[in-house]
């Protein structure tokens, strides 16, 4: 399984701590404790990578010594933030969405009549009609 690692900038501040990543501009985010930054850092790294991946563009190397912008407040802390780029890519990429679909009027009643699950019946017409086998189920992720 591919592991990521980048150094990440922990800038204190009154109302918590600022995160960046200076090998990736605009991955950025904040916790109001340092536990709750490293979290939150995570996340968005992960998000940044998934996005990054999703768009065809580089991933640039993870350096071992972040270059620190010269604003970034005194006191300021470096740690390493790992992701698992194919756990987060997983975890999107099956992650449910709503989506909004137009029937006729008698339609919908006479399915609401027979308790009809329409997420099911739409993926399953879906799956069919572009000739796709059904994706496993993600761990703990009920179909």
């Amino acid at each position: 399984m591919r592991k990521l690692s980048y150094l990440a900038v922990f800038e204190p501040s009154k109302d918590g701590y600022g995160v960046y990543f200076p090998e990736l501009p605009g991955c950025v985010s904040f916790g109001a404790t340092f536990e709750e930054a490293q979290r939150e850092a995570a996340d968005a790294l992960g998000l940044h990578i998934y996005g990054m991946e999703k768009d065809g563009e580089p991933i640039p190397e993870p350096s071992k010594v972040p270059e620190i912008d010269p604003d970034t407040a005194p006191g300021y802390l470096v740690s390493p933030v790992v992701i698992f780029p194919d756990m987060v890519k997983n975890e999107l990429d099956n992650k449910r969405v709503k989506t909004n679909i137009t029937l006729p009027a008698w339609l919908k009643e006479a399915a609401e009549q027979k308790g009809v699950n329409y997420s099911r019946v739409l993926e399953t017409a879906l799956l069919d009609y572009l000739n796709m086998p059904p994706s496993p189920k993600p761990p703990g992720q009920s179909r």
